[in-house]
């Protein structure tokens, strides 16, 4: 993720965490949350998900989608980024980039 996406990501966990409005965008439509909160559009089709910490766990872990033997263990970072915020109470959101 390229800084101005960690940039957006941070603002977008800060205001999940504060602005209940927001909040409820954020789980209802994350794609256009964030287009409104970046001004930018993002591409046709994007697709994210964002998934509420739920208070009765200590941690939200999301895992990489299954690549099997499709490539390498050591290739894995060419091919897929990310990040991931566990805070509890708050929304737990992964951005990650295939290509």
């Amino acid at each position: 993720m390229d800084q101005q996406g960690l940039e957006l990501y941070g603002k977008a966990q800060r205001m999940a965490a504060t602005d209940e409005v927001f909040r409820k965008e954020m789980l209802a439509d994350p794609v256009s949350a964030l287009e409104k909160l970046s001004d930018k559009k993002f591409p046709v089709g994007t697709k994210i998900k964002v998934i509420e910490q739920d208070p009765a766990y200590e941690a939200t872990i999301v895992i990489p989608r299954f690549v099997g033997n499709e490539i390498d263990i050591s290739e894995l970072d060419n091919v897929a980024g990310g990040a991931v915020l566990v805070v509890p109470s708050t929304l737990v959101m992964t951005i990650v980039f295939v290509g």
